[in-house]
């Protein structure tokens, strides 16, 4: 039996066409995507820097991930004592007081601590406001763990009012295999305050302008957030984009 060859169908003048279009179409859609995700990432990359930060403690911000098993909230007794210095700073625009009830606290790395800052309300109006903090050598920062505190929650004071805000920490004791870290006797913790407004999405954040947000958080020196890093996770969420 004669085995008959395969044929091809091949489109006409006006179904190429029709593909031609599609294709072209497809291709806008598909670049169109690519630039909106794009320009996406880059808006949202020094927030996600500061994400970054925190669950890893870069450019001076305190480790917020969570390690607090029991066994890392015993005191190492055979370590020297760390000295936690408390700084309190407030924007021009608030008009509060804010100060430590405590210059500096004396602590051993996997000890608990409590320490309170104080802020009163100066004004006749009630206020909202919103703290930032980091911890200086940034170095010590992914061993800096906060159980609980008041940055980055809003505060709201009444006109006069005057209150006392805890802060629960301890110092991991990781910190004593870290080659880096042997010779810090010093740790300061610093925290900002600021008045609160309400951005576009209607949530509130600190109102002041971004580099001295930035500063405020320990990124100073780091020019908000390293270029090649932004570029970096901006290769990296566009390829994850396109791949997926």
């Amino acid at each position: 039996m004669q085995q008959i060859p395969r044929r091809r169908l091949l489109p006409n003048a006006q179904v190429l066409a029709e593909m031609h279009r599609r294709k072209n179409r497809s291709l806008l859609m598909y670049s169109s995507a690519v630039i909106v995700v794009a320009l996406g990432v880059t808006y949202a990359s020094v927030p996600l820097y500061r994400m970054f930060c925190a669950a890893t403690g870069f450019a001076g911000t305190p480790n917020v991930s969570g390690r607090f098993e029991p066994e890392r909230l015993v005191p190492n007794e055979d370590s020297p004592r760390i000295k936690v210095h408390f700084n309190a700073d407030k924007s021009e625009q608030l008009p509060w007081s804010f100060k430590p009830l405590q210059t500096v606290v004396n602590v051993l790395p996997g000890e608990s601590s409590l320490a309170f800052y104080v802020a009163k309300n100066k004004s006749d109006e009630d206020i909202i406001g919103i703290a930032t903090y980091n911890v200086t050598p940034d170095r010590v920062a992914p061993y800096f763990s906060k159980v609980e505190c008041f940055c980055f929650e809003e505060q709201r004071l009444l006109a006069g009012e005057e209150v006392d805000m805890p802060i629960l920490f301890f110092i991991d004791k990781d910190i004593l295999d870290d080659p880096s870290c042997r010779d810090v006797r010093d740790v300061v913790l610093s925290y900002t305050f600021f008045r609160a407004r309400r951005n576009k999405f209607g949530q509130l954040e600190p109102d002041a302008q971004e580099d001295v947000l930035q500063k405020s958080l320990g990124f100073g020196e780091y020019e908000h957030a390293p270029k090649d890093w932004i570029s970096r996770v901006n290769s990296f969420f566009v390829l994850y984009t396109l791949l997926g």
